[in-house]
């Protein structure tokens, strides 16, 4: 008797379609995210993800504003430049819970142990913080704070335009690695949620933008220091680029943890640009 052939089972009926992620999903999702504000995240999905790294530049505006305030409180005070500067810098750290910092560690760990990809991600995803982790945490807050106390020593302006100018292009590195063609390392977690989500033409609009309004902030100082505030945003993205570029080849993609030393990386480098006033 001839074998027939089975009967594929009937098709299921399509799902609703997704709605597009609203300007106000993107931001719940952005300060949800990456700040400790207190705002329910309602949609976690790509399309959210990806309006709501692409808002992360006022993620940091709205953590360089409370560095800024609070340097420039302490200012008012009759603090030296460097307790100005230290409040700048711890403003930001507990903004976040110490999220960016603890990642920043974590990558570290990571890439000084040395091991092939997923022993590294391992050691990353440990809750300890290794000798590598220490070291680069330590050195990065007293860059942070040695360029934050020069920048005050011009003034509280200066200063607090800084702490702000360093803070969005520290999240401007987070916009630019979630364009296309950027991987995930892990399937799970914050890596995976955001990698790809934001489109290229998004990501490198909003690292110019964000280039420009630095230049447009440091123009009131006068000389060369709208030039020095651009040049200080180009400096930061392109260190969190050249971190980026290496924890792809190290671990295959990004994770929640290289996201927080792509910031904390920009935040350094342009701070130390603008520093050199």
């Amino acid at each position: 008797m001839p074998r027939t052939a089975p009967v594929p089972p009937p098709a299921r009926p399509p799902g609703p379609p997704v709605p597009p992620a609203s300007v106000g999903d993107g931001l719940r999702f952005a300060f949800g995210t990456l700040s400790v504000l207190p705002v329910r995240v309602s949609r976690w999905d790509r399309a959210a993800a990806g309006r709501g790294m692409a808002a992360a530049p006022l993620v940091g505006l709205a953590v360089g504003l409370g560095a800024a305030t609070a340097g420039g409180a302490l200012h008012a005070l009759g603090a030296a430049p460097l307790l100005s500067a230290v409040g700048a810098v711890a403003v930001p750290a507990a903004a976040t819970r110490g999220l960016h910092l603890d990642g920043l560690a974590d990558t570290a760990d990571g890439l000084g142990s040395g091991k092939p990809a997923e022993e590294a991600l391992r050691i990353m995803k440990r809750s300890d913080i290794g000798p590598f982790g220490v070291v680069v945490l330590v050195l990065v807050l007293l860059a942070q704070t040695a360029a934050l106390a020069a920048a005050y020593g011009h003034g509280w302006v200066y200063g607090g335009t800084a702490a702000a100018l360093a803070a969005v292009t520290g999240r401007t590195a987070m916009t630019l690695a979630c364009r296309p063609r950027v991987a995930a390392a892990r399937p799970e977690g914050l890596g995976a949620a955001v990698a790809g989500a934001v489109p290229a033409g998004t990501a490198f609009g909003a690292a110019a933008l964000v280039v420009v309004l630095a230049a447009a902030a440091g123009q009131p100082f006068g000389g060369l220091t709208a030039l020095r505030a651009a040049m200080a945003a180009v400096f930061g993205l392109a260190c969190a680029e050249a971190l980026l570029r290496h924890c792809g080849r190290r671990f295959g993609g990004v994770t929640g943890d290289v996201f927080g030393a792509l910031c904390e990386t920009a935040v350094t480098a342009a701070a130390l640009v603008l520093a050199l006033r």
